[in-house]
């Protein structure tokens, strides 16, 4: 994995490297040159040699496009497209319900902790 110029904590570095060592690892065994991979996901030969060492600074849409390109999933199992669309739309129907900002707010009374 590269060095880290910005603080990442180690479960997201942890998660990169393993999606990384899967995208090399199927990009391999299916025999699909970086060059074709890299052309199907829109993105260089370079940008792809980046994913796969597990850069942090590479956009997560294309580690997204490479894991669906080659059949990797990104949860515990693979799901369909209908059941991401349908998760995605519970949760935006969650935020409905929730504040639209988060913000401590400061309390107007006075504690009194002088026992």
């Amino acid at each position: 994995m590269t060095s880290l110029t910005s603080p990442t904590s180690r479960y997201a570095q942890e998660a990169i490297a393993l999606l990384a060592s899967l995208i090399r690892a199927e990009r391999i065994e299916k025999q699909i040159p970086v060059s074709e991979l890299a052309e199907r996901a829109g993105i260089s030969r370079g940008t792809l040699h980046r994913i796969e060492q597990g850069d942090v600074k590479c956009q997560i849409g294309s580690y997204f496009e490479i894991a669906a390109i080659l059949g990797i999933p990104l949860f515990d199992t693979q799901v369909s497209l209908p059941s991401l669309v349908s998760h995605r739309n519970r949760v935006e129907e969650k935020l409905k319900l929730l504040p639209k900002h988060t913000s401590k707010k400061k309390s107007s009374r006075k504690v009194k902790d002088d026992f």
